[in-house]
């Protein structure tokens, strides 16, 4: 390594090699420094993180952490760990050195950070507050597991804030009904939420949809894809799960009624965005809509709530409705269980015939 001052800027610069991963030897340089000092701390910094050494400060490990796992996650996710990190972790640990930090200095980090108000001067949730200690334990397991480092202090220490059981909340087909028809005056407010409640889609897959996902012939909706806007860009990643790549058949009105609305939309492509519209754009139109209707108001993703408690109202099995809506496994679907009717009681009716048949066997 080489710490030189460059003569035509006055700014100081490293000069280094290092190995890559597939063990070719390749050379680094860093320039930019206004003191020789700060290119030598960072040069430290670089030997350590080379080196995979656990003495380095916690902010380097930080972004190895972050590079380690940014191809491995969704972009958006991969934000929200940066912006959890960066605001409520390193300026507290890191300037520490990664082997240092200790159980007792979890607990005063989590003493402060319970201190924290939103901008509206209320305090953070528990399932935020947990959200944010587990983000730190994440950062130190990958430590343990991947790099040496002896022990999770955070996992010591103790998770701070819970994790919230949250009511589900939905519209009755009634309400629905009354909802839909005071947003009719606007058509791309009336069909998207039409497609969110009949086919229990989630927002992102439907701000993703275009014409070239639908098939007005075997009448199905493929979903493959969903619309995120990152950074002040819209980007179009993934679904959420491989389960949620799937194929949905709709009802036949709502063909009829989505074949009608593509045909009047002037010049658009087989691989244009139909709903061209933003998120916040969708939450206005449920308060207009919900108040005109005089209906409480849910959330978008209480729309697909509301689309799972049709189909068990209906009748169909959890594994049927997973299927359809694209759950990574059926006992997400159990979660709505109480909305299954009469289950209790059709499980205690089931019991009792079966004792009264064996009764009625062994007295033959």
């Amino acid at each position: 390594m080489a710490v030189i001052k460059n003569q035509k800027t006055g700014m100081w610069e490293v000069r280094t090699y290092y190995k890559d991963w597939t063990g070719t030897r390749r050379q680094k340089t860093k320039r930019g420094f206004a003191k020789k000092s700060e290119a030598q701390e960072w040069e430290r910094a670089f030997k350590l993180k080379d080196e995979m050494n656990i003495n380095m400060k916690f902010k380097d490990f930080a972004e190895l952490y972050l590079s380690d796992i940014q191809p491995r996650i969704k972009y958006n996710s991969f934000l929200t760990k940066k912006h959890i990190i960066e605001t409520k972790i390193l300026p507290y640990f890191g300037h520490r050195k990664l082997n240092e930090i200790r159980p007792a200095d979890v607990i005063q980090w989590q003493n402060e950070i319970m201190k924290l108000k939103k901008d509206n001067g209320e305090a953070y949730s528990p399932t935020y507050l947990k959200t944010i200690h587990n983000q730190l334990s994440a950062i130190l397991n990958h430590a343990v597991n991947m790099y040496d480092l002896k022990d999770n202090v955070a996992r010591k220490a103790g998770s701070m804030g819970k994790e919230e059981s949250k009511e589900i909340m939905f519209w009755t087909q009634e309400e629905y009904q009354a909802f839909i028809e005071q947003v009719a005056d606007k058509p791309i407010s009336y069909y998207a939420f039409e497609i969110l409640y009949w086919t229990g889609i989630r927002e992102g897959e439907l701000l993703a949809l275009t014409p070239a996902d639908f098939d007005f012939v075997k009448k199905t909706l493929r979903i493959n894809k969903s619309y995120q806007r990152l950074e002040g860009k819209d980007v179009i990643t993934d679904p959420k799960t491989p389960k949620s790549n799937r194929v949905i058949v709709m009802p036949d009105f709502l063909a009829v009624e989505i074949e009608d609305f593509i045909s009047r939309l002037d010049g658009i492509r087989n691989d244009d965005r139909i709903f061209t519209i933003s998120k916040s754009y969708l939450h206005h139109e449920m308060d207009r809509g919900a108040k005109l209707a005089g209906v409480k108001r849910i959330k978008i993703h209480g729309l697909r709530h509301s689309h799972i408690s049709l189909l068990i109202h209906m009748g169909y099995s959890a594994l049927a409705i997973a299927e359809r809506v694209g759950h990574e496994a059926v006992d997400i679907t159990y979660h709505y269980a109480h909305l299954f009717p009469t289950v209790q009681s059709d499980m205690a009716v089931h019991l009792d015939s079966e004792r009264e048949e064996l009764i009625n066997v062994r007295k033959k």
